[in-house]
């Protein structure tokens, strides 16, 4: 996403390609789960495997790009044939690691290399040398010789290794920044070592931290309840909150703004505002945005975009009920998924066990202390005056704030007490559009039903 920002604001192109070289790591539907991805949450790009541009994007079908490459390093003894096998290779680092030593394949390069055949790896043939560079995030960086190695280039099954082709492929697309995260900083110096071999001049570099665990000991991972970004999607994020999340995952502007519009982003992102250290994953901030997005979000947009999460007895109801509920709901709303929880007495009435439940386990603080006998009055007294409302919002208002004066009690006691008969459930939109919503004849016949309930119990 921040490689995208920067390619807009520059007026760049945002390149997407595709580096399938290791086989044995591939997952099938991966490349479509890519497109489908960036293509949810509005990441355009303008080069790639559907757009045409270079002679392809898939890594997998430019392998005669990167044999030729890797021959011009052979011409000019950059590169030699690796003579070992795998079980060779294994022996050479358990002798490292019994002497306590780093293990450095360029201590073991053959003296007389066999020909590079297919079948045989093919490694780069290193300079050491210190390297100091600029890293647009990190700063000024620098290492030692020591960080510069031999490694492979091509590998036996004729794939070149990523460390190869994407040096290849930045230089032939015309690749102007590669963002990368900080796994990588460690491979840099043997970046800039193929670099000079190849006598290419390096992109700029920007290192991103990681994206760490909520406690913020850790990196973040599948085992610490990292999703799918497509999980999002499914569980009813909008794709506007998911960019506004991750893009201030690490990244501020300087001041308190928290929810930025992708214009603002493309205005004010820059690559020297991203923080060195890692930012914590914070799934609950997700929410709190994703819930301001849905609240700023056109009814009749949102009613489009929520179809699929209704609960399925609401598909019995016209579309004009269904946005008065949604209408009720949106502003309790975090994401989507949320719906049936929060809608689902609006098509079914409440059981009689679960509004029993809730009248003997009440989860407000001030009917714990009133018992049965209490509520059957204030259901009796509400019935008996909403029974002369016209159900609409103001007349409800009227009526039930009377009944608080004939009952003299406060809102905190009464309405949830009439909350818990109507909806059967802890939590719900506000009362009053409720009993709109659900109308006189079903407002009313719940009221007596969950009285019927109580008084049988008593």
């Amino acid at each position: 996403m921040f490689a995208w920002l920067v390619a807009r604001q520059t007026d760049g192109q945002f390149v997407l390609r595709i580096e399938d070289t290791d086989k044995n790591r591939e997952v099938a539907g991966s490349e479509n789960h890519i497109f489908e991805s960036l293509n949810w949450l509005g990441l355009e790009w303008d080069e790639g495997p559907d757009k045409g541009g270079a002679e392809s994007y898939r890594q997998s079908e430019r392998l005669p790009i990167y044999r030729a490459w890797a021959k011009k390093l052979l011409e000019g003894d950059r590169a030699y044939a690796d003579p070992y096998s795998p079980e060779e290779l294994n022996e050479l680092r358990r002798g490292a690691s019994a002497a306590k030593q780093p293990f450095l394949f360029r201590e073991h390069r053959p003296q007389n290399p066999p020909a590079w055949t297919e079948g045989r790896p093919l490694r780069f043939k290193s300079d050491p040398k210190i390297y100091e560079w600029k890293d647009a995030v990190m700063g000024e960086l620098s290492t030692g010789p020591e960080a510069v190695d031999d490694y492979i280039l091509i590998k036996s099954d004729g794939f070149p290794t990523y460390n190869f082709a994407h040096i290849i492929d930045d230089y032939l697309m015309n690749i102007s920044h590669v963002i990368r995260s900080q796994e990588f900083l460690p491979s840099v110096p043997k970046f800039l070592n193929l670099y000079e071999a190849l006598n290419f001049t390096p992109p700029i570099l920007a290192t991103l931290p990681y994206v760490m665990r909520p406690d913020g000991k850790k990196k973040l991972s599948k085992r610490d309840g990292a999703k799918d970004i497509l999980d999002y999607r499914n569980e009813g994020y909008l794709p506007a909150a998911l960019i506004n999340f991750l893009a201030t995952l690490g990244w501020n502007d300087g001041s308190e703004q928290e929810i930025f519009s992708l214009i603002e982003l493309e205005e004010k992102f820059s690559l020297d505002r991203v923080q060195k250290s890692g930012a914590r994953f914070d799934e609950e901030r997700l929410r709190w945005m994703n819930g301001h997005y849905i609240r700023h979000t056109e009814l009749h947009k949102l009613q489009g975009i929520v179809e699929e999460y209704w609960p399925a007895p609401a598909k019995k109801y016209s579309r004009e009920y269904r946005a008065k509920v949604l209408g009720l709901i949106q502003e309790r709303l975090k994401y989507f998924a949320e719906i049936p929880e929060l809608s689902h007495f609006f098509f079914t009435e409440p059981e009689e066990q679960a509004i029993l439940n809730l009248y003997k386990n009440p989860t407000d603080k001030q009917l714990k202390e009133k018992d049965s006998s209490a509520f059957i009055e204030m259901l009796k007294k509400a019935t008996s005056v909403l029974e002369q409302s016209d159900f609409k919002y103001d007349d409800i208002v009227k009526r039930l704030n009377e009944t608080l004066r004939l009952l003299n009690t406060k809102p905190a006691m009464l309405f949830p007490v009439i909350r818990i008969a109507i909806t059967g459930s802890k939590n719900s939109p506000e009362l009053f559009g409720t009993l709109v919503t659900l109308g006189k004849e079903t407002g009313l016949k719940r009221l007596r039903q969950a009285l019927g309930y109580l008084e049988k119990q008593t």
